[in-house]
Protein backbone atom coordinates (compact mmCIF):
# COMPACT_ATOMS: atom_id res chain seq x y z
CA UNK A 1 0.00 0.00 0.00
CA UNK A 2 1.58 3.63 -0.91
CA UNK A 3 1.33 5.66 2.00
CA UNK A 4 2.22 9.63 1.88
CA UNK A 5 3.38 10.82 5.33
CA UNK A 6 2.44 14.47 6.59
CA UNK A 7 3.74 15.69 9.45
CA UNK A 8 6.58 17.99 11.19
CA UNK A 9 8.98 17.90 14.12
CA UNK A 10 8.90 17.07 16.85
CA UNK A 11 5.75 15.15 17.51
CA UNK A 12 6.03 13.83 13.86
CA UNK A 13 9.77 12.42 13.52
CA UNK A 14 9.43 9.18 15.44
CA UNK A 15 6.19 8.49 14.53
CA UNK A 16 8.15 8.28 10.99
CA UNK A 17 11.05 6.74 11.74
CA UNK A 18 8.93 3.81 13.26
CA UNK A 19 7.21 3.63 9.97
CA UNK A 20 10.42 3.62 8.00
CA UNK A 21 11.17 0.71 10.22
CA UNK A 22 8.46 -1.38 9.24
CA UNK A 23 6.40 -2.80 6.03
CA UNK A 24 4.71 0.13 5.83
CA UNK A 25 7.38 2.61 4.46
CA UNK A 26 6.47 5.98 3.11
CA UNK A 27 6.35 6.33 -0.70
CA UNK A 28 6.52 10.08 -0.42
CA UNK A 29 7.09 12.82 3.08
CA UNK A 30 5.59 16.04 2.93
CA UNK A 31 6.57 18.21 5.72
CA UNK A 32 6.97 22.22 6.16
CA UNK A 33 9.55 24.19 4.23
CA UNK A 34 13.01 24.36 5.78
CA UNK A 35 13.74 27.09 8.33
CA UNK A 36 16.41 29.42 9.59
CA UNK A 37 17.33 27.84 13.02
CA UNK A 38 20.42 28.42 15.22
CA UNK A 39 22.13 31.43 16.32
CA UNK A 40 23.61 31.73 12.73
CA UNK A 41 19.60 31.91 11.46
CA UNK A 42 20.97 29.15 8.65
CA UNK A 43 18.55 27.48 7.17
CA UNK A 44 18.95 23.77 7.44
CA UNK A 45 16.36 20.79 7.19
CA UNK A 46 13.87 19.95 10.14
CA UNK A 47 14.37 16.57 11.34
CA UNK A 48 11.61 14.77 9.25
CA UNK A 49 12.90 16.29 6.28
CA UNK A 50 16.40 14.78 7.28
CA UNK A 51 14.95 11.59 8.27
CA UNK A 52 13.51 11.66 4.62
CA UNK A 53 16.51 12.61 2.84
CA UNK A 54 18.46 10.04 4.74
CA UNK A 55 16.30 7.20 4.00
CA UNK A 56 16.21 8.25 0.49
CA UNK A 57 12.12 8.93 0.20
CA UNK A 58 10.38 11.66 -1.85
CA UNK A 59 10.26 14.74 -0.05
CA UNK A 60 8.05 17.60 -0.76
CA UNK A 61 7.83 20.84 1.24
CA UNK A 62 5.17 23.16 0.29
CA UNK A 63 4.97 26.67 1.94
CA UNK A 64 1.01 25.94 1.52
CA UNK A 65 -0.61 22.58 1.53
CA UNK A 66 -3.12 24.36 -0.65
CA UNK A 67 -0.92 25.40 -3.57
CA UNK A 68 -2.68 23.68 -6.55
CA UNK A 69 0.92 22.49 -7.67
CA UNK A 70 1.70 20.76 -4.40
CA UNK A 71 -1.51 18.78 -4.62
CA UNK A 72 -0.41 18.22 -8.27
CA UNK A 73 2.66 16.84 -7.25
CA UNK A 74 1.45 14.90 -4.19
CA UNK A 75 -1.12 13.31 -6.25
CA UNK A 76 1.66 11.90 -8.91
CA UNK A 77 2.84 10.05 -6.35
CA UNK A 78 -0.27 8.08 -6.46
CA UNK A 79 -0.89 7.49 -2.68
CA UNK A 80 -3.35 4.44 -1.45
CA UNK A 81 -3.72 6.01 2.03
CA UNK A 82 -1.96 9.88 3.50
CA UNK A 83 -1.08 9.50 6.91
CA UNK A 84 -0.68 12.96 8.91
CA UNK A 85 0.69 13.58 12.43
CA UNK A 86 0.77 17.10 13.82
CA UNK A 87 1.26 18.52 9.75
CA UNK A 88 0.72 22.28 11.46
CA UNK A 89 -1.71 23.32 8.87
CA UNK A 90 -5.61 22.68 8.11
CA UNK A 91 -5.63 20.15 5.01
CA UNK A 92 -8.35 20.93 2.66
CA UNK A 93 -11.16 18.28 1.10
CA UNK A 94 -9.43 18.18 -1.84
CA UNK A 95 -6.28 16.58 -0.17
CA UNK A 96 -8.32 14.36 2.24
CA UNK A 97 -10.18 12.92 -0.50
CA UNK A 98 -7.05 12.48 -2.62
CA UNK A 99 -5.95 8.78 -1.28
CA UNK A 100 -8.89 6.37 -2.20
CA UNK A 101 -8.44 4.48 1.49
CA UNK A 102 -8.47 7.51 2.94
CA UNK A 103 -6.68 9.68 5.31
CA UNK A 104 -6.07 9.27 8.93
CA UNK A 105 -4.58 11.71 12.01
CA UNK A 106 -2.21 10.76 14.69
CA UNK A 107 -4.06 12.71 17.18
CA UNK A 108 -2.43 13.08 20.79
CA UNK A 109 -5.26 12.37 23.16
CA UNK A 110 -7.95 9.79 23.89
CA UNK A 111 -10.43 11.69 21.73
CA UNK A 112 -12.82 12.79 22.15
CA UNK A 113 -11.19 14.61 24.78
CA UNK A 114 -9.21 17.47 23.72
CA UNK A 115 -9.87 18.10 20.02
CA UNK A 116 -7.61 20.62 19.29
CA UNK A 117 -4.28 21.77 18.84
CA UNK A 118 -2.85 21.27 22.86
CA UNK A 119 -3.80 17.69 24.15
CA UNK A 120 -1.02 17.22 25.65
CA UNK A 121 -0.35 20.46 27.22
CA UNK A 122 -4.09 20.03 28.46
CA UNK A 123 -4.32 16.59 29.38
CA UNK A 124 -1.86 17.53 32.12
CA UNK A 125 -3.53 21.42 33.01
CA UNK A 126 -6.75 19.67 33.93
CA UNK A 127 -5.07 16.84 36.19
CA UNK A 128 -6.29 13.88 33.64
CA UNK A 129 -4.52 10.71 34.80
CA UNK A 130 -4.37 9.15 31.54
CA UNK A 131 -4.24 9.72 27.89
CA UNK A 132 -2.87 8.46 24.64
CA UNK A 133 -3.17 8.13 20.99
CA UNK A 134 -5.52 8.09 18.69
CA UNK A 135 -5.88 7.15 14.68
CA UNK A 136 -8.78 8.55 13.19
CA UNK A 137 -10.18 8.95 9.74
CA UNK A 138 -9.75 12.72 8.65
CA UNK A 139 -12.88 14.62 7.92
CA UNK A 140 -13.78 18.30 7.48
CA UNK A 141 -14.34 18.99 10.59
CA UNK A 142 -11.76 19.28 13.13
CA UNK A 143 -10.44 15.79 15.36
CA UNK A 144 -14.14 15.00 14.79
CA UNK A 145 -13.41 11.62 12.44
CA UNK A 146 -14.68 8.02 13.32
CA UNK A 147 -11.70 6.13 15.32
CA UNK A 148 -9.79 2.86 14.07
CA UNK A 149 -7.78 2.52 17.46
CA UNK A 150 -6.60 4.23 20.57
CA UNK A 151 -3.83 3.68 22.94
CA UNK A 152 -3.72 4.87 26.40
CA UNK A 153 -0.74 5.22 28.94
CA UNK A 154 -0.50 6.82 32.49
CA UNK A 155 0.42 10.23 32.51
CA UNK A 156 3.38 10.29 35.06
CA UNK A 157 2.84 13.06 38.75
CA UNK A 158 6.12 14.63 37.33
CA UNK A 159 5.97 14.34 33.58
CA UNK A 160 6.20 17.45 31.27
CA UNK A 161 4.43 18.40 28.24
CA UNK A 162 7.79 17.72 26.50
CA UNK A 163 8.29 14.08 28.36
CA UNK A 164 5.04 13.44 27.59
CA UNK A 165 4.77 14.17 24.16
CA UNK A 166 8.03 12.09 22.98
CA UNK A 167 5.96 8.71 24.52
CA UNK A 168 2.91 9.60 23.07
CA UNK A 169 5.29 9.99 19.68
CA UNK A 170 6.67 6.63 20.16
CA UNK A 171 3.25 5.12 21.37
CA UNK A 172 1.72 7.11 18.11
CA UNK A 173 4.38 5.03 15.73
CA UNK A 174 2.91 1.59 16.77
CA UNK A 175 -0.57 2.74 16.82
CA UNK A 176 0.25 4.10 13.11
CA UNK A 177 1.83 1.13 12.01
CA UNK A 178 -0.79 -1.19 13.45
CA UNK A 179 -3.56 0.82 12.03
CA UNK A 180 -1.93 0.72 8.15
CA UNK A 181 -1.66 -2.85 8.62
CA UNK A 182 -5.67 -3.37 9.12
CA UNK A 183 -6.31 -0.76 6.62
CA UNK A 184 -4.25 -2.93 3.85
CA UNK A 185 -5.71 -6.12 5.26
CA UNK A 186 -9.47 -4.66 4.78
CA UNK A 187 -9.77 -5.12 8.60
CA UNK A 188 -10.05 -1.37 9.57
CA UNK A 189 -13.42 -0.90 12.26
CA UNK A 190 -14.68 2.27 12.69
CA UNK A 191 -15.98 3.77 15.62
CA UNK A 192 -18.00 7.47 15.85
CA UNK A 193 -16.66 9.59 18.55
CA UNK A 194 -19.27 10.27 21.15
CA UNK A 195 -20.19 14.08 20.56
CA UNK A 196 -21.63 14.29 24.13
CA UNK A 197 -17.76 13.69 25.40
CA UNK A 198 -15.95 16.41 23.38
CA UNK A 199 -13.62 18.62 24.94
CA UNK A 200 -11.85 21.34 22.94
CA UNK A 201 -8.37 23.12 22.98
CA UNK A 202 -7.04 25.89 21.32
CA UNK A 203 -3.52 26.37 19.81
CA UNK A 204 -0.94 27.99 22.44
CA UNK A 205 0.91 31.50 22.32
CA UNK A 206 3.83 33.00 24.14
CA UNK A 207 1.66 34.61 26.38
CA UNK A 208 -0.32 31.10 27.70
CA UNK A 209 2.72 30.99 29.98
CA UNK A 210 2.06 33.83 32.18
CA UNK A 211 1.46 32.45 35.31
CA UNK A 212 -1.89 33.54 37.73
CA UNK A 213 -0.54 33.23 40.90
CA UNK A 214 -3.96 33.87 42.27
CA UNK A 215 -4.54 29.70 41.22
CA UNK A 216 -4.64 27.04 43.90
CA UNK A 217 -0.49 25.16 44.48
CA UNK A 218 -1.87 22.41 42.47
CA UNK A 219 -2.99 23.86 39.50
CA UNK A 220 -0.11 25.84 39.66
CA UNK A 221 2.25 22.75 39.18
CA UNK A 222 0.71 21.48 36.65
CA UNK A 223 0.66 24.66 35.01
CA UNK A 224 3.91 24.56 35.35
CA UNK A 225 4.51 20.80 33.57
CA UNK A 226 1.99 21.98 31.18
CA UNK A 227 4.03 24.66 29.65
CA UNK A 228 7.44 23.21 29.74
CA UNK A 229 9.46 23.41 27.16
CA UNK A 230 6.99 25.74 25.51
CA UNK A 231 6.01 28.74 25.58
CA UNK A 232 7.03 28.19 29.19
CA UNK A 233 5.84 28.92 32.61
CA UNK A 234 7.27 32.59 33.27
CA UNK A 235 6.66 35.11 36.15
CA UNK A 236 8.12 38.39 36.53
CA UNK A 237 9.52 41.09 39.64
CA UNK A 238 10.43 44.44 40.14
CA UNK A 239 13.01 45.61 41.87
CA UNK A 240 14.65 49.24 42.34
CA UNK A 241 12.64 50.06 39.46
CA UNK A 242 13.52 47.40 36.87
CA UNK A 243 11.60 44.43 35.88
CA UNK A 244 13.02 40.61 35.91
CA UNK A 245 11.65 37.69 34.51
CA UNK A 246 11.63 34.78 36.05
CA UNK A 247 11.44 31.14 33.83
CA UNK A 248 9.75 28.30 35.72
CA UNK A 249 10.70 24.51 34.52
CA UNK A 250 9.59 22.46 37.58
CA UNK A 251 7.10 22.73 40.52
CA UNK A 252 5.94 20.73 43.28
CA UNK A 253 3.16 21.15 45.42
CA UNK A 254 5.29 21.25 49.33
CA UNK A 255 3.18 18.78 51.68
Amino acid sequence: MRIAFLGSPPFATPILARLLDSPHRPAVVVTQPDRPRGRGREIVPGDVARLALDAGVPLLQPESARDPSFVAALRAHAPEALLVAAYGEILREELLALAPRGAFNVHASLLPRWRGASPIQQAILHGDARTGVTIQRMVRALDAGAVLLARDTAIGVDESAGELAARLALLGGDAAVEALQRIEQGAATFIAQDPTAVTLCRKLDKDAGRIEWGRDAAYLARFVRAMHPWPGARCGFESGGKRTGVAIRRARVAV
